[in-house]
């Protein structure tokens, strides 16, 4: 069996991607599939390179599912990595995607394993599977998106000069949070504190009556429209006004409109900056292209920005809570050193064992070697032209939208023949 072959890979349509050759997926799914036609009236919002049942990667040249393939060769996954993860050698512990967002997604967070368990036991039509879903998002372009509560403080400053938000929660709990909460918290008592009011104030928002939602909502868009950047004293400004109101046209008087914009924090990537979400996180994508990556999971608790399925009572249970600064939620990709040659490699790594992705840069000329990774590894081409190949062993051509599986121990070259050759590359090894 090959140890590196190409894939081809299912986009899914979903109704806040980008319109026909304007989404990413669109394009890259295009790349390998002859038969797939682009059109220019349908959201392409998903392209899903992996194992999951949902939507299966193929060997391109054989149209055997990857699932099918690692089965019959588990060392491809290797020993180490099937045997830590419940997926087996079958299965790869990550799903690597590309999104192309043109509308919010919903506000929404995922559940850790021992609550997907529970939720699974107890509901499995809407949450299909008992893993958790840790993820993080890698932009291409420019990326906007909300990321994790903001501080305190500015949710405090927004209740004192929003009188919009401050309408839609009981008075008692918008008092308690402006007077109770401790705006530097120094200790783990004061984190403690600020949770436990964060909590009430969300909880407030979100089992608010539809109609106290709209009337807020209502009032709110009128003010905005009207005093723009200063709708919000000194916490707002135009950036901010201008999200609203383009929210509020994608999704007409919603509760995102509060439990977004004015708890979470809002967040602007440009290409190669990375943010990663914990299980319990808060946090929806708004705009843009990004590579993302996640545990083998599709579960998924909504809040705001969605027709869909509201689980209030189990979201309002299962979050953190914790606050920080916009900042604090971006990674730093660091310096890969088990590489060499004349490109450029950066390694994201969170704080999980399910995955990590390399980005690989290399101009016309260059060549970069990655040294055999201790796990299995999906590979998309995502700029330019060149080559991948094993290191003294079969090559294959390299283009926007074309897919790598990568054996574990693999060596593998990056070869830039046109323009500057980028890849993005998951992988999992323990």
């Amino acid at each position: 069996m090959s140890v590196l072959f190409q894939l081809q890979c299912g986009a899914q349509k979903y109704d806040w991607g980008k319109i026909g050759k304007s989404s990413s997926v669109a394009k890259f799914a295009a790349a390998t599939d002859l038969t797939f036609e682009i059109d220019e009236k349908t959201p392409y919002a998903e392209l899903w390179m992996g194992t999951h049942p949902s939507v299966p990667s193929k060997n391109l040249e054989t149209q055997v599912t990857l699932h099918d393939i690692l089965d019959k060769d588990p060392s491809l996954v290797g020993t180490a990595v099937a045997t830590k993860f419940d997926s087996g050698s079958t299965n790869l512990p990550f799903l690597f995607k590309v999104l192309s967002i043109q509308k919010v997604l919903s506000i929404q967070a995922h559940p850790d394993k021992s609550l997907a368990k529970i939720l699974h036991e107890n509901d499995p039509k809407n949450y299909p599977d008992d893993n958790h879903k840790p993820e993080m998002a890698i932009a291409l372009n420019n990326f906007e998106g909300f990321c994790g509560f903001r501080p305190v403080k500015e949710i405090k400053g927004f209740l004192e000069t929003v009188p919009e938000f401050q309408s839609v929660v009981p008075e008692e709990v918008a008092k308690a949070f402006i007077d109770g909460v401790i705006d530097e918290p120094q200790m783990e008592q004061d984190e403690a504190v600020n949770k436990s009011y964060l909590q009430k104030l969300f909880q407030g928002v979100m089992t608010a009556p539809d109609a106290t939602i709209k009337d807020a909502a209502e009032k709110l868009v009128a003010r905005v429209q009207n005093e723009s950047g200063s709708f919000a004293g000194s916490y707002g400004d135009d950036a901010l006004a201008d999200l609203l109101l383009r929210l509020n046209i994608q999704f007409p008087l919603d509760i995102g409109l509060f439990c977004g914009v004015f708890l979470l924090n809002y967040v602007t990537l440009k290409a190669g900056e990375a943010i990663f979400l914990k299980a319990k996180d808060p946090h929806a994508y708004i705009s843009g292209d990004i590579i993302e990556c996640m545990a083998a999971s599709d579960n998924v608790v909504r809040a705001g920005f969605t027709p869909k399925f509201k689980d209030v009572k189990n979201l309002v249970e299962m979050l953190t809570y914790e606050c920080a600064p916009v900042e604090e939620q971006k990674m730093k990709p660091a310096s890969f050193e088990r590489s060499s040659g004349d490109g450029l490699v950066y390694l994201y790594d969170p704080p999980i064992p399910e995955f990590a992705v390399l980005r690989t840069e290399v101009s016309k000329g260059q060549k970069e070697t990655i040294q055999g990774l201790g796990g299995p590894s999906v590979v998309i081409v995502t700029e330019g032209k060149g080559t991948i190949g094993v290191t003294g062993g079969k090559t294959m051509a390299a283009e926007p939208g074309f897919v790598f599986f990568v054996g574990s121990g693999t060596e593998i070259d990056y070869v830039g023949i046109e323009d500057k050759l980028v890849t993005y590359g998951a992988f999992c090894e323990v």
